[in-house]
């Protein structure tokens, strides 16, 4: 099952690249420009652990009445599952700017054509073009998604 990717903050504040004409796809700049995206993601989602962190420690408390406590321990229980959703798409973005390092970023996986900027801008981690993955999304909903 895929990790739902929110939007942080980071991604909604960048300035969408604008190439020149006959500019070479995924040029340095290209490159330079979804490397910076994806390292003020990251920096989002580490400050979001942190304060997860010390949200934990300062609001932990052993609450007498039994209703109480179970609400706390919900609200901690959600908010660890979605550091951990967040865990794994950290994941994906370091695996995106290995890639993007390697200088093997915004071609398909599958078929290998151009993801394309735009889509890349609104999903930087994406690892497939927009044909493919609704190919493979009808798949997967085929099987029994």
């Amino acid at each position: 099952m895929a990790v739902a990717e929110q939007q942080p903050e980071a991604l909604n504040k960048f300035t969408p690249y604008q190439p020149a004409p006959g500019e070479e796809y995924m040029n340095e700049k290209q490159l330079e420009h979804f490397r910076q995206m994806l390292l003020d993601w990251k920096r989002d989602l580490m400050e979001e652990v942190d304060r997860t962190v010390r949200h934990l420690q300062e609001e932990a408390n052993n609450f007498a009445d039994p209703a109480d406590r179970a609400t706390q321990e919900e609200g901690f229980s959600l908010e660890l599952r979605t550091r951990d959703r967040e865990r794994k798409l950290l994941k994906k973005i370091n695996e995106t700017i290995e890639k993007i390092d390697e200088e093997d970023y915004g071609y398909c996986e599958a078929c290998g054509v151009e993801i394309g900027i735009r889509r890349l801008e609104a999903r930087p981690t994406a690892t497939l073009c927009v044909d493919c993955k609704t190919l493979a999304e009808l798949k997967e909903k085929q099987l029994g998604g």
